[in-house]
């Protein structure tokens, strides 16, 4: 089974796919000055379009870790727009951790495998 690598850059790919998976790099909003509720909705769009050009789509979503930057303070409105965006049924393994994330601004970022 082949690998393949889409927005590949020296240190990652935004897309990994093999053998009927797609691993997507962790994913974060564009906007850095926006609250929670922005960066979750911009991180979940984000993670949308990569999924469909990987040929697949949220509700086929294996396994997500969700890591926020402070999780007492965040926790309940990136789960607001979570619970919106995911369809019922469709629920994937998932963890929640509180991270140091790599730049101040960044409240929330995504990582995903789901099924092709």
């Amino acid at each position: 089974m082949s690998i393949q690598r889409q927005h590949t850059h020296k240190r990652m790919s935004q897309i990994v796919t093999h053998s009927g998976t797609v691993y997507l790099a962790g994913q974060v909003g564009d906007d850095m000055t926006a609250g929670i509720v922005q960066q979750t909705q911009e991180t979940l769009a984000s993670i949308e379009r990569l999924l469909a050009e990987a040929g697949t789509d949220k509700t086929r979503l294996l396994s997500v870790t969700i890591y926020l930057k402070d999780i007492d303070a965040d926790f309940e409105g990136m789960n607001s727009v979570w619970d919106q965006w995911l369809p019922e049924g469709t629920a994937p393994a998932r963890a929640t951790v509180q991270a140091k994330l790599c730049e101040p601004e960044i409240l929330v970022e995504l990582s995903v495998v789901a099924a092709i």
